[in-house]
């Protein structure tokens, strides 16, 4: 999943970007309004972090003209705990609210919710033999947990996500990787091959030249 984490102040930043990262995933970062609303609006993002006090446009303005155009799921983030400020950035179509500080655990737990509402999935996708906890990030398979890297438990919940529709690499970079991936490497081929070897060889189905799904399963 590629997440746009927007805040401006530096060590925050660069915390969370590590934090998201370690959890699998790809992030793109902005440190004012009008570059996180530039962003947003060009790149189809699984979900935004947003600030709300910004240099420039700030993160009620964001929200407001992100939305004219989008319903990309928003996580805002702010400093202020007055219940009017909740019930504003709730109000202007943010999807859930986090007053700092926080803990990192909740901040990944809020998102995964955000998420998952975002593309209307129950927390537990079953494929077969396979089944994806999108709440706990985990895979089983016949009912034994299966261990994955970050970046192969987003490829497979991506897939998972739209189980029987062909995904294009091009979509599958858009969504799994940030700006510091190079989409030149072997990555996802190299990631698919793994989780064949851990879920099975026809979990995932290679159309040649087009991109790869999942097939339906009873």
């Amino acid at each position: 999943m590629r997440i746009l984490l927007v805040e401006d102040q530096p060590h925050l930043q660069r915390q969370l970007t590590r934090c998201l990262r370690e959890a699998g995933y790809a992030v793109d970062a902005a440190g004012d309004g009008a570059d996180a609303l530039s962003r947003a609006l060009d790149v189809d993002y699984d979900a935004l972090v947003l600030d709300v006090n910004l240099p420039g446009l700030d993160g009620w303005t964001v929200l407001r003209r992100l939305r004219e155009r989008k319903t990309t799921p928003v996580l805002m983030l702010t400093a202020r705990d007055a219940t009017r400020d909740r019930v504003r950035g709730l109000d202007e179509g943010a999807d859930d609210y986090l007053t700092k500080p926080f803990e990192l655990d909740e901040l990944l737990a809020r998102l995964r919710a955000v998420i998952r509402r975002g593309v209307g999935r129950s927390a537990a996708i079953v494929l077969g033999a396979v089944r994806v906890d999108t709440a706990t990030r985990t895979v089983s398979l016949d009912g034994t947990p299966v261990p994955l890297t970050p970046r192969e438990y987003a490829l497979v919940e991506y897939l998972a996500q739209h189980h029987g529709q062909l995904i294009t690499r091009t979509q599958l970079y858009d969504h799994l990787y940030g700006e510091e991936d190079s989409t030149l490497s072997n990555l996802l081929d190299v990631q698919v091959s793994n989780i064949r070897k851990k879920l099975g060889a026809d979990f995932i189905t290679t159309r040649r030249g087009h991109g790869y799904l999942i097939e339906p399963r009873a």
